[in-house]
């Protein structure tokens, strides 16, 4: 089950320290989402995460920066629908932000993976609630709709990576329980990747 972290959309304080952290610890990727932030704004942020960590980072704003600044994916959404010009991708995973099983089918096969949300009540944005019922979820795995390239968005927890897991998700994305409380979340991280139960 891989572990993918979404940034605050604010500026969080020693963000970059806790980005390196993260993927340090066992976060499969960290997705820069900054959708208020300028273009420097962003790039100021991204030179401050280590070099070698630079290829499992996805940007959801100002994509161009990927190919300028060496980075390994970029993030498709409403506000960014299609990849910017002159990308490459034969260097740069491509994912998108999916909320129905439609959109699901209709864009896997041009992303390397998807976020479906939201799966759960969230915790970062108050009144956005689970959009699926376990039963739905469990039929789209049965027909290979949730597969390994799918992960799951939206109230998404360490704790409930295994239900994630039986239901067909490859991974699960998260962001109030990364950035409430970052230091607790890294030694979690740390605890699950130590038990095998991730894929790094």
């Amino acid at each position: 089950m891989k572990i993918i972290v979404i940034t605050s959309p604010d500026l969080f304080p020693g963000e970059a320290f806790y980005i390196n952290a993260m993927l340090r610890a066992g976060v499969h990727r960290v997705h820069i989402r900054k959708p208020h932030f300028s273009k420097d704004q962003v790039a100021s942020l991204i030179k401050h995460i280590d070099a070698d960590l630079l290829k499992r980072l996805s940007l959801h704003d100002h994509l161009e920066l990927a190919a300028e600044l060496g980075l390994g994916g970029i993030h498709l959404n409403s506000r960014n629908p299609q990849p910017p010009l002159g990308f490459s991708p034969e260097s740069t995973l491509v994912s998108r932000s999916c909320h129905s099983l439609q959109e699901l089918e209709q864009h896997k096969p041009t992303c390397d993976y998807l976020f479906l949300s939201p799966i759960f009540n969230s915790i970062s944005k108050t009144g956005y609630q689970s959009a699926f019922t376990p039963e739905e979820l469990i039929l789209a795995h049965q027909q290979n709709i949730i597969d390994n390239k799918v992960i799951a968005l939206g109230g998404v927890s360490l704790d409930k990576f295994s239900y994630l897991k039986q239901i067909g998700f490859s991974g699960g994305a998260l962001l109030g329980e990364a950035w409430n409380a970052p230091d607790h979340f890294i030694e979690q991280v740390k605890k699950i990747v130590t038990q095998g139960t991730t894929a790094v």
